[in-house]
């Protein structure tokens, strides 16, 4: 049987029951993971680094989970701004024109034999950070517009524009690539 998020967050801070901690990581990791691992442009440690790092602060930060939004909403949005720590932590050793133009500098991806995934990790470095992260988000992630904004802090239609953007670029390099 599973317990309704809000339940097993109950149990943390009311009981300090780490197992039911350890069923939102459970539930949430795959997610996160994927998330992280969209927005590095595939790099699988990072990503594993990053999640990690999710995990910790939403723990040590559960307190102020006030049920506004749901559990895996609050999730996402420290996963985005880990991503992002991390992105500005790494500003000081290159350029902003680096950061924002080609994200190659900050995540290397290695072979794969999933020719089709390395395509669209090749395709997602092409596009702004924001761009990637509401690409991610929503088309990737499936989540609606309004909980991508909710994530991020955009205003609706400033996502709606990094989609529309990060999705020419990606049909752009796909097609010159030989996807129809």
């Amino acid at each position: 049987m599973f317990l309704p998020d809000i339940a097993l967050v109950s149990q943390v801070l009311l009981f300090g029951n780490r197992r039911a901690f350890d069923s939102l990581v459970r539930k949430y990791q795959g997610a996160v993971r994927r998330i992280l691992l969209n927005l590095t442009a595939g790099d699988a440690a990072l990503s594993d680094d990053l999640a990690q790092e999710t995990f910790i602060k939403a723990y040590t930060s559960l307190e102020s989970f006030k049920n506004r939004a749901n559990f895996g909403t609050w999730l996402y949005r420290i996963a985005y701004n880990v991503f992002y720590d991390y992105i500005r932590s790494r500003k000081e050793t290159c350029s902003m024109d680096d950061a924002d133009g080609d994200m190659e500098a900050l995540c290397q991806t290695g072979p794969s034999d999933n020719y089709i995934a390395t395509d669209i990790n090749e395709a997602m470095k092409l596009l702004k950070p924001n761009e990637r992260t509401c690409v991610t988000l929503h088309l990737m992630e499936d989540l609606p517009i309004d909980k991508v904004s909710e994530i991020t802090g955009m205003p609706e239609g400033t996502v709606k524009s990094h989609l529309a953007r990060g999705k020419e670029k990606l049909i752009t390099y796909l097609k010159r690539n030989g996807y129809e």
